[in-house]
């Protein structure tokens, strides 16, 4: 097995990521040092080809392409055990309030009175709830949800499933997700069996451009983790699938970019309930008018 990672700044660690993922046809992960703040952007491919050196030369062209300068690349070959020793150095278990913990299979830590544990072991796809935008998500879930009320919950792009599997475990039903990838798919139908939820989560592959700009079925909360050209293209449909008195949960805009998206939102009668700034990520929650 080998492991190629890149260590770059704040808010390049998603760009990063998916050109790994073309280049590589693997998904990738992101970590964060909690001490230094710098991104490493990780895969694990189980053979390089044509050749380790041919990889690294066509990596570092990609790399000097898109963004020149040093950038650290490191590539080597990883024993297995080796492997699954860093994924436990960087995925640690975190505490969403007192509603949630998320934590790897291999952590020992205990949730607390009325916490929902939710276990994901790392490296197959993204979102492990430590990057801002996935956090932001997770805290709103926690804060949107009406102990003893139905609610249902629909996940736009769900990654790994951290955030429909999270919505199971808290009470919501019924919960749908969706994501264009269908590794994403794999790996979240596999979380969601290792969470025993899969008979209340089960991803679909679909595409978010292709829906119907009309829906007949709608939902209390959405989450939309998404990049800022996808939500802005696609607020309308995003709107017409929400329920009156329900909230819209949106993430993966830099600071730069938010403005926009939430006058796309406000355009559709929406209004803004919740924001958060981190790093160089934007999020919010929107309320539609019951």
């Amino acid at each position: 097995m080998w492991q190629v990672s890149i260590t770059t700044s704040a808010g390049r660690e998603e760009a990063v990521a998916g050109l790994l993922e073309e280049m590589f046809e693997i998904s990738a992960a992101v970590y964060q040092d909690v001490l230094t703040g710098k991104r490493t952007v990780s895969i694990y491919p189980s053979c390089l080809r044509p050749t380790p050196a041919r990889a690294r030369a066509g990596l570092r062209r990609a790399l000097r392409k898109r963004w020149p300068g040093r950038t650290g690349l490191v590539i080597k070959k990883l024993p297995r055990e080796n492997w699954a020793e860093s994924w436990k150095r960087h995925f640690q278990a975190m505490e969403i309030g007192g509603a949630l913990l998320i934590k790897p299979g291999w952590s020992r830590r205990r949730a607390r009175p009325g916490q929902r544990v939710v276990r994901l072991d790392p490296g197959l796809s993204f979102g492990t709830g430590h990057h801002a935008t996935t956090c932001f998500c997770l805290e709103q879930l926690a804060a949107c949800r009406r102990r003893g009320a139905g609610q249902s919950f629909l996940d736009i792009g769900t990654g790994t499933g951290i955030l429909a599997i999270a919505a199971a475990k808290l009470g919501y039903s019924p919960v749908e997700a969706f994501d264009l990838d269908p590794d994403a798919i794999r790996v979240s139908r596999a979380n969601a069996r290792r969470n025993r939820v899969e008979d209340r989560v089960r991803p679909r592959r679909g595409d978010l451009r292709r829906l119907a700009a009309r829906s007949a079925r709608r939902w209390d909360v959405i989450c939309a983790n998404l990049t800022a050209e996808l939500l802005a293209g696609q607020a309308e449909k995003i709107r017409a699938r929400l329920q009156p008195g329900g909230q819209l949960i949106v993430a993966g805009m830099l600071r730069s970019e938010f403005c926009e998206i939430r006058d796309k939102f406000f355009s559709f009668g929406l209004t803004l309930a919740e924001n958060e700034v981190k790093e160089e990520w934007h999020s919010g929650r929107f309320e539609l008018p019951a």
